[in-house]
């Protein structure tokens, strides 16, 4: 029988990950890397692309020597990645300026100017999607605008990813997942979308080849091959954006299958047969890493942020016992929260602290507590955190029910899935039973399968996630609990609305 493994690489925001599997998916070792972000004016965020093709390359080299497998016997590479960031290359392929990151906040002028030149109904109906300061197009305006000498050098835009897949394969390629948030995409059609285009003056020559996700779109260079110890030519496949890719690696390929990822942010994803947008533009349509299928998601910006937060400013007691314990800060919090009443007695937490993206859009709305009174004590503040940031992601899933879009189960991830507790708040919150699997590496495996099925090792990739992820343990929802919530939820969604004016009047406060 021939041995062979599959490398996922997924170059994300705080460092990149790598892991490499067998041709059954059992995963034989990880290994992360980090980087800085640099942020040299107040809402920017940058980082150097020569810092993710270290890592790459660091990392692969890594876990096939912690593996302890021979690289010869790599047959495949998946690629995921941050999405929307901007990376622009001159003709001779150097990198002319930091990349620009997805959640940089710059380009809201340009954003303005892509709405006013196009029309918001046409850009929905050309791209599934309204202008948002995260998205790819802008950030290419702004460059435009801002930086003319930079701008007229440029030759070539790569999604952060794919720039790495350059400099694995010297291929100018993309897949329909991470395209779809440039806003430069027909994700009805997956194709680039020549209208956008030609309505903001883009050549498409600044664009790479788009694939599937499952399609070989390059393979290794030789004298990278070399470097990195495995085969010359091996095929790197177009791979997923990482939100779409940690989809694939939480089994999210088929219809009424839902996932609810808490990490920094927070994603509600959706699987669907057809293409699917909200009407008001308040979750993302975009393609799926599945051939032929798409996605919609909804984003909460300061989900698990928002509990770093609470644990980095209010939690250092909670450290100190953590610490004299051995466990987790957050499961000592979480052991605080428990000790409040499900509703916080009235106290409500809203996670708008780095703004926000669904429902609201808006990179000016702002956190806080709203119904604090004498009588709450420190576990109603740990525990109406989690309920705010949950509520957060409810938002999300109610729209997207709205659309029509089956629910039948949530799969739970990230932090919000280790703690028992925070499963419990969301099932009562979200007033279903939510599940967990036993995959842990999120998009680094999702790309890992992808690079499975082009190379054949599955036939698909719902063969490939059925072979590989199991259900590990289920929550149900508490009806009673549930039902407090329900009366509590339209209050918190009220919230917002009454304070949105006040949020644009605190931040012209400051500046």
């Amino acid at each position: 029988m021939t041995v062979g493994y599959l490398l996922g690489v997924d170059i994300g925001t705080s460092g990149t990950k790598t892991i490499i599997c067998n041709e059954s998916g059992d995963i034989l070792a990880s290994v992360a890397e980090e980087y800085p972000i640099y942020q040299p004016k107040p809402n920017w965020s940058e980082q150097d692309p020569a810092d993710w093709w270290n890592a790459t390359k660091a990392t692969v080299r890594a876990v096939i020597e912690k593996a302890d497998v021979k690289g010869s016997d790599v047959v495949g590479i998946g690629l995921s990645g941050q999405m929307h960031g901007a990376v622009l290359l001159n003709k001779a392929h150097d990198v002319l300026r930091p990349a620009i990151l997805w959640n940089d906040q710059r380009t809201g002028a340009e954003c303005d100017q892509i709405t006013e030149t196009i029309g918001a109904k046409k850009l929905l109906e050309f791209t599934c999607n309204p202008a948002l300061t995260g998205f790819t197009a802008p950030k290419i305006l702004w460059v435009r605008n801002n930086e003319p000498h930079v701008y007229d050098k440029t030759v070539k835009v790569l999604l952060p990813k794919d720039y790495v897949r350059f400099c694995l394969t010297g291929s100018f390629a993309t897949e329909v997942s991470d395209a779809s948030g440039t806003l430069l995409f027909d994700v009805k059609n997956r194709r680039w979308s020549d209208e956008v285009l030609e309505a903001l003056q883009l050549d498409t020559s600044l664009l790479p080849d788009c694939h599937e996700s499952t399609e070989v779109s390059g393979r290794v260079r030789a004298e990278v091959a070399a470097e990195l110890g495995i085969p010359e030519g091996t095929p790197v496949v177009g791979g997923a954006g990482d939100q779409a890719a940690t989809a694939v690696g939480n089994g999210i390929v088929k219809t009424g299958v839902i996932s609810a990822t808490l990490g920094t942010s927070g994603v509600v994803f959706a699987f669907c047969d057809e293409v699917q947008t909200d009407p008001q533009g308040r979750v993302h349509t975009f393609c799926h890493a599945v051939p032929g299928k798409w996605h919609v998601m909804g984003v909460v910006l300061s989900a698990g942020g928002s509990f770093q937060w609470f644990r980095n400013n209010l939690g250092e007691p909670e450290k100190t016992i953590a610490r004299q314990e051995g466990v987790d800060p957050y499961d000592v919090l979480c052991r605080e929260a428990e000790r409040a009443k499900p509703g916080s007695e009235g106290l409500f937490f809203l996670p708008y602290l780095t703004g926000e993206r669904t429902p609201h859009a808006n990179p000016n709305a702002k956190g806080g507590w709203i119904g604090l009174t004498a009588r709450h004590q420190k576990a109603d503040m740990v525990r109406s955190t989690l309920e705010g940031i949950t509520y957060g992601m409810r938002d999300s899933l109610e729209i997207i029910k709205g659309m029509g879009v089956p629910v039948n189960e949530i799969r739970v991830s990230g932090g919000g899935a280790a703690s028992a507790f925070w499963r419990q708040l969301q099932a009562d919150i979200y007033g279903q039973d939510v599940v967990t699997i036993n995959a842990g590496e999120g998009g680094a495996l999702g790309v890992a399968l992808l690079a499975g099925v082009g190379t054949g090792v599955f036939g698909s990739v719902e063969e490939a996630c059925d072979a590989v992820i199991e259900m590990t343990t289920k929550t149900a929802t508490d009806p009673a609990t549930a039902g407090l919530y329900n009366k509590h939820y339209p209050v918190y969604r009220a919230l917002y609305q009454h304070l949105k004016d006040d949020f644009d009047d605190i931040q012209q406060l400051i500046g």
